[in-house]
């Protein structure tokens, strides 16, 4: 996918960094949108594989986790935690109908960003945020801390260069008067006091490590080669970055562009400001508490700039994702809850509201067993009459018959590329043949079974028999194999 920048650009995600976390409010999430289940058990498995322990017993178990817990268990669990409540977050938006037009992320966020445009999968993305804490561990001396001070970028820099220390750096430069600078244990207790005889304000950040400075720099080859192994795939959405202040493009090696994370600030104030003279009048913070949202806000105080934040507890008590959604439909950002229709079909009775909050909480389970129960169906064979001797040679086929011969698989295809691209708002390039339609675009199996339905109306496909598993169905190559094998009469073959 080539990907351009818009002066259309209207609504942007934001997926925060360090501290991006609020366990009472993914807890609330999770009872009610079945994305955030989804999200966290593909992230479990790989957690399991890492850890021998899951994130969901972390953060969602029979206890309210925060922050400063997960610090003190372990550095990966905290980082770990933010990665996924951010994909939690976009999951959840995304099935509510809400299309962002460019994504961005603060810090580690920028991995999730990446995640959610499709840069990597949901699995790598774990191992990626796992080994940014693996390779710091294993750099030997490095110690520290980041410190939020009440200053802009050119104050702080002044208040470092009073102590010429070449591991103390700016960390991120989040708006004119907060700025968080990054440096060894030491050293900050010597910022925070020169800080407090100038009056100004500091703030230690909950952080495992001092990221965005020179003492990381040691760690940059070692995970560059490490990320430089994984799968890198074609960005499906627009991701600006606030590090490297500008978008990512398909040449992007995107395990450098991560690697020099590790040494560089985050300027944030400068990203939002670039967004909004590009046009976005929307920001929907994709994660955790609300701190980017109130960064939004004040970098755009005084324009019509919403600021919205998502898995976050609003002043009335409430999860403010809720409120959030109410606005973005408002305002014609958000498009109908999952399976649309389905109110008037079921319960035409049944006010919108109450469906709604039905489906909300039991819609993907009620998915779920229409899936299986479908997988499973035999139809009864009907009595077939018999044939007539000969069709009046004016006869045209019927519409859904496919068409004499063997059925052309580069044309089943392009047209199956389209029919799929077009159902998921995709660019029909990423519908390569080898293509993993769950782990590697997102496409869950109950999107999976609507798709093939779609295929098989489109080619007059009969209905399945027992013992179809849609697992052997996973990529774009196999999907097309199975239909040109419908089409031609034969016997699909299930892969391995």
């Amino acid at each position: 996918m080539t990907v351009h920048t818009s002066a259309d650009l209207r609504t942007t995600f934001l997926f925060p960094g360090q501290g991006g976390f609020d366990g009472e409010a993914l807890r609330r999430a999770a009872q009610k949108y079945p994305q955030v289940k989804r999200v966290f058990e593909r992230i479990d498995a790989e957690t399991m594989n890492l850890f021998s322990r899951r994130i969901t017993d972390l953060v969602l178990g029979d206890h309210s986790a925060e922050l400063r817990g997960l610090l003190d268990d372990d550095a990966w669990a905290s980082q770990v935690a933010i990665y996924a409540a951010g994909l939690a977050s976009y999951e959840i938006l995304n099935a509510q109908g809400v299309r962002p037009d460019v994504l961005a992320g603060h810090s580690l966020g920028e991995i999730t960003a990446l995640v959610a445009a499709g840069a990597f999968s949901v699995e790598d993305g774990v191992r990626i945020v796992a080994q940014r804490v693996a390779v710091i561990q294993r750099q030997k001396g490095i110690e520290g801390r980041m410190v939020a001070l009440s200053a802009g970028a050119d104050r702080a820099r002044r208040l470092l260069d009073l102590l010429d220390d070449p591991l103390l750096a700016v960390a991120t430069e989040n708006h004119d008067e907060q700025t968080v600078v990054s440096g060894p244990g030491e050293v900050l207790d010597r910022v925070i006091a020169i800080a407090g005889q100038l009056g100004i304000g500091a703030i230690e950040i909950d952080t495992p490590f001092p990221f965005h400075t020179p003492a990381l720099a040691p760690a940059v080859p070692e995970f560059a080669a490490y990320v430089g192994k994984l799968d890198q795939h074609p960005l499906q959405r627009l991701v600006y970055s606030p590090i490297l202040q500008r978008y990512y493009e398909p040449d992007d090696a995107l395990a450098d562009r991560l690697a020099e994370h590790f040494v560089t600030p985050v300027r944030f104030a400068a990203a939002v400001r670039h967004l909004q003279a590009a046009g976005v009048t929307t920001f929907v913070e994709a994660g955790g508490r609300a701190a980017l949202t109130k960064l939004v806000a004040r970098l755009t105080k005084g324009s019509d700039i919403r600021a919205l934040p998502s898995l976050a507890i609003d002043g009335d008590g409430g999860l403010a994702l809720d409120a959030t959604l109410r606005i973005l439909r408002d305002a014609g950002l958000a498009g109908e809850v999952e399976a649309p229709g389905l109110a008037e079909l079921l319960a035409p009775t049944v006010p919108a509201d109450v469906f709604e909050a039905y489906w909300a909480e039991h819609g993907d389970e009620v998915l779920r067993r229409i899936a299986d129960d479908i997988g499973a169906f035999t139809p009864k064979k009907a009595v077939q009459a018999p044939a007539p001797a000969a069709a009046p040679a004016a006869s045209a086929p019927a519409a859904s018959a496919p068409a004499a011969g063997a059925p052309d698989r580069a044309e089943i295809h392009a047209e199956l590329r389209t029919l799929y691209a077009e159902a998921l708002e995709y660019p029909e390039e990423v519908f390569e043949d080898g293509v993993q339609l769950e782990a590697e675009l997102g496409v869950d199996s109950v999107k999976q079974v609507e798709l093939l339905a779609r295929a098989s109306k489109r080619y007059g496909l009969p209905t399945r028999e027992a013992g179809f598993r849609l697992e052997n169905y996973n990529t774009m190559d196999k999907i097309v194999d199975f239909v040109v094998s419908e089409l031609s009469g034969r016997e699909p073959v299930a892969a391995g």
